[in-house]
This record gives C-alpha cells, sequence and structure tokens, in this order.
C-alpha cells in the first residue's frame, strides 16, 4: 500500500503539475477552505484525544496554519522566481541566476502534541516548493488523525497529498521506502532512527526535536511579568509543548515573589472555584502518565501535584537540583521544577555544558546584559521576556540546534527548507582568453591583477 502510494506520487511529480506555481496557490487555498470546513470536526477530535478545548484548537493549532496558507499565498511567485545575481570577473560578460527546484516525493511525520499544526504546517511549505507529500500523523492522536485523513480524501489529489494512519510499525515500513526529502517532528530516539534509515539513500533530513529549554528569572527582572508569561508558557497544553520552558533558574533576590506570583497566576489562569478548568488538557496516554509521573518528587511539591485519570494538575517543584529524577529528561507535562541561583555566570555555565536546547528564555529589565546571556547561550530560538512567542512570527525561523534538531521552517524557511536552490551561469558570446593556453607571461600578470597578488 505504502508503495503503491508513493508510486503514485512520483507520477504525479514527474507529470510536472507542481512546477505549475498558479496550480500550488490554487491548492493552498483548497486546504485552507478545507481547514475552514473541517474546524468542528477537529475541535471534537481534539477534546476527545486530550480535552484540548476550542480557545487553544484555534489559537495553537489551526491559527498558525492558517497564517502559513497566507503567506505562501501572498508571497509564493515572488518565493519561486528566478533571482539575477552579480558574477566575478572571470566570467565577464555574464550572470548568474539561482533557481528554486521542488526535491519531489517528501515524507512529512507529525507528533502527537501538536498533531494538526505540525503535520500541516510543514505541509503547506513542502506544497509551496512544488512538493508532494505523503503525511503520516500521530497514532496517539487517533480522532485528529482520522478527521484529517477524511479531509484529504475530500481534498481528492492523493498523487498530490496522502495520509496514512498507522502505528510505530507503520513509520517503520514508510521509512523502509526512498524519499527526496523526509521532514520529522518528535521525539530524539526516533530522529536518529529516521537518519538512519535516510543514510544509505543520502535523503536529505529536517529533525525538529526538543529537550530541556531553560527560563531563567534573574535578579532584575519584572517578577509580576515573568511569573505571568512562565506559567502561561509552561502549562500551555499541559506542558506539551517542545519549546516549553523545562526548567527555571531563579535568582534567589526574587525567588520569594516570584513563588508567589507562579502560586497566584496559576489560580487565576486555571482554577474557577477551587476547581482545576474543565479545558485543561489531560496528559495524551497512561503511557505518558507514567513517565510524568516519575518526575514528581512530593517533598518538593508547592503546588499541585494530584493525577485523576490523565489529569495532571498544574504543579511546582521547589528546591530543585541537577540530582533530581525531573531534570534527568524534558518532561513533556505541567511540572515546573525550580532551581535558585546567585550568580549569572554559574547559571549560564550549568546550562551550556548540557545539550543545546531548542528554546532559551531569559527575563530581565537590563537589555545589555541580556545580548550577553544570548550570545553566550546555544539554543535553537528563544525570547527575552517572554515564552514560546517566537514560533509564532513568521519572520523568524523556527528550528532546534544539536541534538534539539536541524534545519528550520515557518514563512520563507519553509519554502526554502523544502527546495533545492541550483546554480546557473549565462554567458554570453564575447570571449575573454585569458582562460586558455598557453599561459604566457602578459595572462599571468593579468590574473595575479585580478586576484589582488603582488610579485
Amino acid at each position: 500500500m505504502i508503495k503503491e502510494m508513493l508510486d503514485a506520487q512520483r507520477a504525479y511529480f514527474a507529470s510536472g503539475k507542481t512546477w505549475d506555481v498558479s496550480e500550488r496557490i490554487a491548492n493552498i487555498k483548497a486546504i485552507r477552505e478545507l481547514i475552514l470546513k473541517y474546524r468542528g470536526k477537529f475541535d471534537e477530535a481534539f477534546k476527545a484525544d486530550y480535552n484540548k478545548g476550542e480557545f487553544d484548537v484555534l489559537s495553537t493549532e489551526v491559527f498558525l496554519v492558517l497564517e502559513e496558507c497566507d503567506y505562501h499565498i501572498k508571497h509564493l511567485k515572488k518565493e519561486a522566481k528566478p533571482r539575477r545575481v552579480r558574477t566575478s570577473l572571470m566570467n565577464f560578460p555574464s550572470h548568474g541566476e539561482l533557481l528554486q527546484e521542488p526535491y519531489g516525493n517528501c515524507l512529512i511525520i507529525a507528533p502527537w502534541n501538536y498533531p494538526f499544526q505540525l503535520a500541516l504546517e510543514p505541509l503547506i511549505g513542502c506544497l509551496a516548493a512544488g512538493n508532494t507529500a505523503i503525511i503520516k500523523p500521530a497514532s496517539a492522536a487517533g480522532n485528529v488523525s482520522r478527521v484529517m485523513a477524511d479531509m484529504f480524501k475530500e481534498f481528492d489529489k492523493p498523487g498530490l497529498v496522502s495520509v496514512i494512519l498507522g502505528n510505530h510499525q507503520q513509520n517503520a515500513d514508510l521509512l523502509d521506502q526512498k524519499y527526496d526529502y523526509i521532514f520529522f517532528t518528535g521525539g530524539a530516539m526516533t530522529g536518529r532512527e529516521i537518519l538512519a534509515k535516510a543514510a544509505p539513500n543520502l535523503t536529505p533530513v529536517s529533525l525538529e526535536l526538543g529537550g530541556k529549554s531553560p527560563c531563567l528569572i534573574d535578579e532584575d527582572a519584572d517578577v509580576e511579568l515573568a511569573a505571568k508569561r512562565s506559567v502561561w508558557g509552561k502549562f500551555l497544553n499541559a506542558g506539551q509543548t517542545c519549546v516549553a520552558p523545562d526548567y527555571f533558574y531563579v535568582h534567589e533576590k526574587v525567588h520569594e515573589a516570584f513563588v508567589g506570583a507562579v502560586k497566584k497566576y496559576i489560580k487565576a489562569f486555571y482554577y474557577r472555584d477551587g476547581k482545576l478548568s474543565g479545558t485543561f488538557p489531560h496528559l495524551i496516554s497512561d503511557r505518558h502518565v507514567a513517565k510524568v509521573m516519575a518526575f514528581i518528587d512530593p517533598a518538593k511539591v508547592i503546588v499541585g501535584g494530584k493525577l485523576e485519570g490523565r489529569l495532571l494538575e498544574p504543579t511546582v517543584m521547589d528546591g530543585v537540583s541537577w540530582d533530581d529524577k525531573v531534570m534527568s529528561d524534558e518532561i513533556f507535562g505541567p511540572i515546573m521544577p525550580i532551581i535558585r541561583f546567585n550568580d549569572i555566570d554559574e547559571a549560564l555555565s550549568v546550562i551550556n555544558s548540557k545539550p543545546k536546547p531548542l528554546a532559551f528564555y531569559y527575563f530581565s529589565k537590563d537589555k545589555r546584559k541580556a545580548k550577553r546571556v544570548f550570545a553566550r547561550s546555544p539554543f535553537g530560538g528563544g525570547c527575552y521576556n517572554d515564552t514560546i512567542m517566537h514560533l509564532t512570527n513568521e519572520s523568524l525561523p523556527f528550528g532546534g540546534v544539536g541534538r534539539s534538531g536541524m534545519g528550520s521552517y515557518h514563512g520563507k524557511w519553509s519554502f526554502e527548507t523544502f527546495s533545492h536552490e541550483k546554480s546557473l551561469l549565462v554567458k554570453g558570446r564575447m570571449e575573454v582568453n585569458v582562460k586558455y593556453p598557453p599561459y604566457t607571461d602578459r595572462k599571468m600578470r593579468l590574473l595575479k591583477r585580478i586576484a589582488k597578488i603582488k610579485d
């Protein structure tokens, strides 16, 4: 089945249909309309999969994909147009051209935490660049995946876009095929497997992974603002966000005030009459519940910690150190570990000794100090005095570095990721004979002059 699906896409690509820029724009517009048509079904599916509310579905899933559609609908003609560039004196007279070429047949593997956004946002860039795509959505978010499959069945262009449902074994079968590009979002372990599968064919790969993303609250931070934005970023989607601030380094001078403000905002955001909001997302599965709960040390819990089914309260652990289990791996759940520090250089030294994170957040009123902190810290992307919001800006690329991933996308970077930029030298009839033998002294002097070499 997978081979037949891929063969159909190869035939579709070979037909040249994807090369027409107007056709690409028409396809993106059609998908955008289908997204709006299926919004209600997706809302129901998210509720069934892990209790995600309508506002969160719109703001963190649908809205971002619609923005990606709108960006490429507006800019695609310019993106796809050949660009003329200058050439060197050695090539006079001539000019260079940069041509945007689609890779061909692509595989997009999406995770369960944002199963709509992280499948369709790369898809739109893939189609904008003129490729075909097989989408493998997450089996853990089965209801969302089935609605997605139904939506693309109505789109009715399986040679252009196909959705394949299945489990981890289905992933393995998918990766036994040869693709022209693979785009994966998920965990580092699966990312390594994908690289290994891609290696024999030298297939280019984008890996959007994760890691333990730090958040530093310095002594001169606006504590109220830092707590408000930290609580929102940490507990968005019940912490099941690849760029969620994973742990918090809080300066001793503001620690007490920060903890107090965190408690206040947790209560204000997520509780009504002492009860947890009915729209607070659940953990995705019983298996994930077991993993997240193992991180909790009851002796260090100062807020939350109670579990009912797959619903874990927003939880804060204070007095945490790197010896605690919660610091051993990416949490991916609603747990906020707080570590105190009193020297920013020492804190950065510890953070920078760990694998490079996907995101980095820093709160301070001192812009000059912030520039130094960000310059010294390796990370994929980040925010100064905020969390998570950098990924909503289409003018910023989104991606990791080192163990947190490779490659980037969003906006124009999506088009560039799914395109091969090939170079072309366009030569005139006039000839400069210096390159041809015999190489006389006169030609040697001329070459040295061009190369700015002194005898």
